[in-house]
């Protein structure tokens, strides 16, 4: 056996939220240089950028949990799932735009990030690139914003808030 098999913890539940942070804006960096990549009229030209912007998008909201207080279990407990995450990161103080929040939860509803990755046929159907831009963007900038700035976010984990914490609803996802 090797190291790795012979590890018992998840790969990412050791990881600080600085470093999901600055995972995140590796993979918004990645996703902004792969723009260029895509093609008018050839939808699955941008999935690359898709798949990487809507993974930066989940990291930068991971990272915020984290640094809240929540577990690395609740987190990965939440799969894929945008709107648990933007759920839980509004009630740590993360107020994003109507348009950028409702773009969040049509991603979510739309299973785009599956078309993304699995579904070369529905390419087509996918929101729109500039849209999902802009949501990376806004996303990261308020994020990190929160994550840099905040001193009470990480005060304490969520499991021991008392429930009239505005995050205290977070340690109920995934368990």
């Amino acid at each position: 056996m090797d190291a790795l098999t012979d590890r018992k913890d998840y790969p990412g539940d050791l990881a600080s939220p600085e470093q999901v942070l600055e995972l995140a804006n590796e993979y918004r960096t990645a996703a902004l240089a792969l723009v260029a990549q895509g093609k008018r009229g050839k939808p699955l030209t941008w999935a690359p950028f898709r798949l990487t912007a809507i993974h930066a998008l989940e990291l930068y909201l991971n990272a915020l949990l984290l640094r809240g207080g929540a577990r690395p279990s609740v987190v990965r407990g939440m799969r894929h799932d945008l709107v648990l995450r933007v759920e839980a990161a509004t009630k740590m103080g993360l107020g994003l735009r109507v348009r950028t929040a409702a773009h969040l939860r049509g991603l979510h509803q739309t299973r785009e990030y599956l078309i993304t990755r699995y579904g070369p046929e529905l390419a087509g159907t996918n929101s729109q690139v500039n849209r999902l831009a802009a949501t990376l963007n806004e996303v990261a900038e308020k994020v990190e914003k929160l994550c840099l700035t905040s001193h009470e976010i990480g005060a304490a984990p969520l499991e021991t808030r008392p429930p009239s914490n505005k995050v205290s609803d977070c340690n109920r996802v995934g368990n």
